[in-house]
């Protein structure tokens, strides 16, 4: 990871308000003929089941608060369109951020789907923007990263692992994400050692049994010697 500072904890964003924000960006680009979004449109963009890790079950209250606070930040506006009973919202990462729609693709795909490699971000983007190449995905990344404040950050390679993973940091500075990403390797790697463990007492036992019938062997051709 780089060492740069990101954003100040109070600027960070909860999960609610991460799946608002990239749901109705993704929106924006997927069904354009329907964007901005009606709350009731975002709440169902927001607990779908598909497209989204982790899937979540928000309520309309929930969605509401975090509507409030992202406004408050200046992340969406809100629009009273002539004519239309409900308000329509619409999100402001391109203007705040000053994101080209490769890097706001890049960045959505994150909040959606959380830490993934440049190959996963790329196969899933297709909707939001055609990566011609890895390379390109890798601009963007790069672009990310290298804002003051960061939006991304590459993590250290996992044991077992051959590409980074990236994440979006919205939600919290690099210093945490290593933290939840060294809890959750120690959490995998327990399985396996305990798995090796396993197996080499499942040796042992067998290497003993082998041994008492190499015994029971013996005994048996010393016994005839008296019969």
């Amino acid at each position: 990871m780089s060492n740069q500072t990101n954003n100040p904890a109070e600027d960070f964003l909860d999960e609610v308000e991460i799946r608002v924000l990239g749901s109705l960006a993704e929106k924006e680009a997927t069904t354009p003929d329907n964007y901005p979004l009606s709350l009731n449109a975002l709440l169902n963009a927001c607990n779908q089941l598909t497209s989204r890790d982790p899937v979540m079950t928000l309520s309309e209250a929930e969605v509401t608060v975090a509507l409030d606070r992202l406004a408050q930040r200046k992340l969406i506006s809100v629009t009273h369109q002539a004519g239309a009973r409900v308000a329509k919202y619409e999100h402001r990462m391109r203007l705040k951020w000053m994101l080209e729609q490769d890097k706001l693709a890049a960045l959505v795909i994150l909040m959606l789907r959380g830490w993934q490699t440049a190959g996963e971000i790329r196969s899933r983007a297709g909707r939001l923007h055609e990566f011609r190449d890895i390379a390109e995905l890798d601009k963007a990344l790069e672009f990310l990263m290298n804002k003051y404040p960061a939006l991304v950050a590459r993590l250290t390679l996992s044991p077992g692992t051959k590409e980074p993973r990236y994440a979006h940091l919205l939600s919290c500075d690099e210093t945490s994400i290593e933290q939840q990403q060294a809890t959750m390797t120690s959490h995998s790697l327990a399985p396996a050692v305990r798995a090796d463990r396993i197996n080499q007492l499942e040796d042992e036992v067998a290497e003993l049994k082998r041994n008492v019938e190499d015994l029971k062997t013996q005994f048996a051709e010393f016994k005839r010697q008296f019969d």
